[in-house]
């Protein structure tokens, strides 16, 4: 069983997955290592890493931003695997899945010494560092082939978006495969936007789960407990980015304000949802 499948298999009855982001390098790749700890001592299961690209056009002011600096501070793909391998020496319960963009995994593979060419390098790599999980947000399904027979052959779950304007079709193609679990866009537009519909959540994590059998999680604008406990009645994970990052940001020359801050959050979100 993998890591996803076995952190979704084992929680509590009643309870579901918290899953916060937050991109890599923003503030330096030490404080990214000690968000993660801040974030499983307060109750993540599952940690969704950004990977950091010049323009990530599905986010928000906010996560956009996140992206700048740690472009700026010059951190690579190359850089979050290895943060993950250090966190893996000592956390080997918590999911980590990456969550970006197709061109840094291009490049990657393109400049890799590896013998095995093209996504295998990348795939490899991040088997061997501890990545769960590969979300890429501009890779539309159809054109997913490749990278997928490379990710399947290393362990590492392929996940994929839904939004509100997915076709049944579309949403039926995806259950051929996805894995790990499924994302889906609670808002038409981008990261941290928007006014939350419960009931258009509701409805569309039931048409989604007529096609596919694996969890659903939720995220797009969900910014506090209170949303993430209302979202979570219907949805098996719920997902947080923008809130998050905004401390990362607010206090990046403070770090345990930044720390205190997002670890309170996040406290309050998982326990919200249990």
């Amino acid at each position: 069983m993998s890591r996803l499948a076995s952190v979704f298999a084992n929680l509590p009855q009643g309870h579901k997955a918290f899953i916060p982001f937050i991109t890599a390098g923003d503030s330096g790749l030490d404080n990214t290592y000690e968000l993660m700890l801040t974030l499983v001592a307060n109750g993540a299961n599952v940690i969704e890493l950004g990977v950091p690209f010049s323009d990530p056009m599905a986010d928000g002011p906010m996560i956009a931003k996140s992206h700048e600096r740690a472009v700026a501070a010059g951190v690579s793909l190359r850089d979050v695997l290895a943060l993950v391998r250090k966190f893996r020496a000592v956390d080997n319960a918590t999911a980590v899945v990456l969550m970006g963009y197709l061109n840094p995994i291009e490049v990657y593979a393109a400049h890799s010494n590896a013998e095995k060419s093209g996504y295998q390098a990348f795939a490899t790599d991040a088997s061997a560092s501890g990545v769960d999980g590969v979300l890429v947000v501009d890779m539309p399904p159809e054109e997913a082939h490749d990278l997928k027979q490379s990710l399947d052959a290393t362990g590492v779950d392929f996940i994929f978006l839904v939004a509100p304007t997915t076709t049944d079709a579309r949403i039926e193609f995806l259950a051929t495969i996805a894995s790990g679990f499924v994302y889906f866009v609670s808002l038409k537009g981008v990261t941290g936007a928007g006014h939350l519909d419960i009931d258009v959540v509701k409805n569309n994590l039931s048409r989604i789960r007529q096609y596919i059998d694996l969890p659903v999680g939720v995220g797009f604008g969900i910014k506090d407990a209170k949303t993430a406990k209302a979202i979570s009645e219907n949805a098996d994970a719920v997902i947080v980015g923008s809130s998050l990052v905004a401390f990362v940001e607010q206090y990046a020359d403070d770090k345990a304000k930044m720390l205190a801050s997002v670890g309170n959050l996040a406290n309050e979100i998982s326990s919200a949802i249990k």
